[in-house]
């Protein structure tokens, strides 16, 4: 149980100690206009406490991923725990603190903006409909699981649910923030929390043996199917580094009421995260004896993550294990779809300019939106959302270049966000030679050469257009501050 002790203290001290580093990086000014003040405007821009914000921000960006993609990313054995900790400090809070400023500063603008105006007018365009085809997934597949599961709870029809659920997505994502979201979601994320601290307590107190990390070795079944680089990367997002948090923070940078407040906004609640997915890797690991164990386990059961998570708090958390087996595998899919709709609808009002007061306008918006995503649930598109979790991690590379691009720009060291941008352009750029999705090399070492040169183009690439846009007018936001 040291390395997961040693693993938690890190991830607690980083957000003071690197936290505070990244504060004097990006020059904040507690006496800055902010845009939930000077944007107001009753819907999407407004100033909300400081914890509720993050409470909203966290469910927002966790969701079910530190739950299920953590129990998943422990049949790699310990060696996850290093990539949710350090993945999670230098990685992760980073890309989530950083992109947070940036948008922040930028009026709470929608993701494929902020990277437009860092990387181009055409690197805009293909993150326009990147994004909004990945929201719009999202939104599809946390409306389709909770549905199966309520069906299968209560017996009612598959499409009753979904109707319900529609519903539900569509009002929210059409009402004012703080008349739902800001209401309900502080409780769902407080939830989240008391739930891994009760799995923790399981831990310190249940007789369970958690795994030691004695090598950097790979607990799979078949090492050479799932080779730790890059498959672990790809399988663990949330609680380490992933791109669609960027997609969630326009939604509380437009609610945050002071600069100061975005440490622990962005950089705590993913680290947060982090903290959950490291409790979740451990307490599997431990429930079922051991990595291999696990992963036999799952075996047995499609490998269905959400039976693993209804069994292990069921069984060491009883009737308030069930409870909250129900929110980790229904209402948290439930919230991140209705956020990921809503950021949509701002990903498409900023790229019309359409304004959102008017609840005719935004009627306009979520209609075409609703209508896409619930043809989307009638087809089979298991296939594609495979390639999510890669997505996933794309987005995150582009996001990360975003940010070296606006450190180049306020005279800042890039180095912060270079060197984590190169390991994710190589963990995406392998896996397209290494899975059976693309190419299908298998961990073979050419694979990984060719990787490593697909990685040098694109790093080429997205350093020329970052000091084109510098030379064509991408000026520094807050250039004059000094530490």
């Amino acid at each position: 149980m040291i390395t997961f002790f040693v693993c938690l203290s890190l991830l607690i001290a980083a957000y003071f100690l690197y936290g505070r580093f990244l504060d004097r990086v990006c020059r904040i000014d507690p006496e800055a206009e902010v845009p939930s003040k000077r944007l107001y405007d009753g819907v999407d821009y407004m100033p909300m406490p400081r914890w509720r914000v993050f409470l909203i921000q966290l469910l927002n960006i966790a969701g079910i991923g530190p739950i299920f993609g953590a129990v998943l990313g422990a049949c790699f054995g310990p060696v996850a725990f290093l990539w949710i900790t350090f993945g999670g400090i230098f990685l992760g809070a980073m890309h989530d603190y950083l992109s947070g400023v940036i948008i922040l500063r930028n009026d709470g603008r929608s993701l494929p903006e902020i990277v437009g105006r860092y990387l181009g007018g055409g690197v805009r365009q293909f993150m326009r409909w990147f994004t909004l085809l990945l929201l719009i997934l999202v939104g599809v597949v946390f409306l389709r699981s909770p549905a199966s599961i309520l069906s299968e709870m209560t017996g009612w029809s598959n499409y009753i649910w979904l109707g319900i659920i529609v519903v539900y997505y569509f009002v929210a994502t059409l009402m004012p923030i703080d008349k739902i979201i800001g209401k309900i979601y502080p409780l769902f994320g407080a939830a989240l929390i008391i739930m891994a601290l009760s799995l923790a307590g399981v831990i310190l107190f249940g007789g369970y043996e958690v795994p030691e990390l004695t090598s950097i070795t790979n607990a799979q079944s078949n090492p050479a199917a799932m080779p730790v680089m890059p498959m672990l990367f790809i399988t663990i997002a949330c609680g380490a580094i992933s791109g669609f948090h960027a997609t969630q923070s326009p939604l509380m940078a437009r609610c945050a009421g002071n600069e100061r407040e975005c440490r622990s906004i962005f950089y705590g609640a993913m680290i947060s995260e982090s903290i959950i997915a490291l409790i979740w890797a451990a307490v599997a690991m431990a429930f079922f004896h051991g990595a291999d164990g696990l992963g036999a386990s799952l075996a047995e059961h499609g490998n269905d993550a959400g039976w693993a998570v209804m069994t292990i708090t069921r069984t060491t958390l009883g009737v308030v294990g069930g409870i909250l087996a129900v929110l980790g595998v229904v209402a948290a899919p439930i919230t991140s779809g209705d956020t990921a709709f809503r950021s949509a609808r701002l990903i498409v009002a900023d790229m019309l300019h359409i304004e959102q007061h008017s609840i005719s306008r935004r009627m306009a918006v979520c209609v075409p939106l609703f209508a896409v995503g619930i043809g989307i649930t009638f087809v089979d598109f298991d296939v594609i959302w495979r390639y999510f979790a890669w997505s996933n991690q794309t987005l995150a590379v582009i996001v990360l270049w975003t940010i070296v691009a606006w450190l180049r720009a306020e005279g800042r060291s890039v180095w912060i966000a270079l060197l984590p941008a190169l390991f994710m352009t190589y963990v995406c750029s392998s896996f397209v030679f290494v899975s059976s999705q693309f190419i299908g090399m298998g961990a073979q070492p050419m694979a990984y050469v060719y990787g490593g040169a697909a990685t040098a183009v694109i790093t080429a690439v997205m350093i020329r257009i970052s000091r084109v846009s510098a030379k064509n007018g991408c000026v520094p936001s807050h250039a004059d501050r000094k530490i």
